[in-house]
C-alpha cells in the first residue's frame, strides 16, 4: 500500500448519511428530534443545497494586468439555494412553492397567486441530515422564497412530484448577513 492511499480514522465519523430534511424551524444549539409541524414535506430523490459566489475581475480590462489577480478580485454576492422534488401537496407545500401566494382563510384548501411579493412570502428554511457519528449537519437558508415555481409532474400509478426550488435572500435590514449558515456538530 503507498503512502497516500490511507484515510483518517475518523473519516467514517465525518460522513453525511441519509437525504435529511427540510424544517420549519430547528435551533442547532438545542437539537431535538423534530415535531411533524415543523416537517415541511417529504422529498424523493434527495435534496439539493449550493451556495455559489459570484465574482468581478477589476484588473480584466487594464492593460498588463494579468487574469484574476487577488488584490482586484471582488465579491460581488452569493447564489444559495436548496432544492427538491417534493411529494407533499398540502396548501402549504404548494404555496411555498408558488412563493408569492396566499391560502383562502375560509376553505384553507384555495391556493391563489399573486402578483406581488410581501415580506411574509420569505422565511427561514432549514435542511438537517445526520452524521455517521450521531451527530449532523444542518444549513439555514435565510428569507427563503421560491423562485423556481409550480410544477407538479404525474406519472401513471406513481406519485405526483412538486419540484421546489428556494433561494435564499439578503434582507435591507441585515445586509453583511449572507443568505445561508452552515453548521457541522459532532455526535
Amino acid at each position: 500500500m503507498g503512502m497516500f492511499t490511507a484515510i483518517s480514522q475518523d473519516a467514517f465519523d465525518e460522513l453525511q448519511m441519509d437525504a435529511g430534511m427540510l424544517l420549519k424551524t430547528f435551533n442547532p444549539a438545542q437539537p431535538a428530534a423534530p415535531a411533524d409541524a415543523d416537517i415541511i414535506t417529504a422529498t424523493t430523490g434527495g435534496i439539493t443545497v449550493e451556495c455559489v459566489p459570484t465574482y468581478s475581475d477589476f484588473g480584466e480590462d487594464i492593460d498588463n494586468v494579468p487574469n484574476n489577480m487577488k488584490e482586484l478580485k471582488h465579491l460581488d454576492g452569493w447564489e444559495c439555494k436548496i432544492s427538491t422534488t417534493a411529494l407533499g401537496t398540502t396548501p402549504e407545500a404548494i404555496k411555498l412553492s408558488l412563493g408569492a401566494a396566499d391560502i383562502d382563510a375560509t376553505t384553507t384548501s384555495k391556493i391563489t397567486p399573486r402578483r406581488d411579493l410581501n415580506q411574509s412570502d420569505f422565511s427561514d428554511i432549514w435542511w438537517v441530515g445526520d452524521k455517521m457519528d450521531g451527530g449532523f449537519v444542518a444549513v439555514r437558508l435565510i428569507n427563503a422564497l421560491s423562485t423556481g415555481g409550480f410544477s407538479l409532474k404525474t406519472t401513471k400509478n406513481g406519485k405526483g412530484n412538486l419540484t421546489l426550488e428556494l433561494t435564499g435572500h439578503v434582507s435591507i435590514n441585515a445586509q453583511q448577513t449572507m443568505p445561508m449558515e452552515f453548521y457541522s456538530v459532532e455526535g
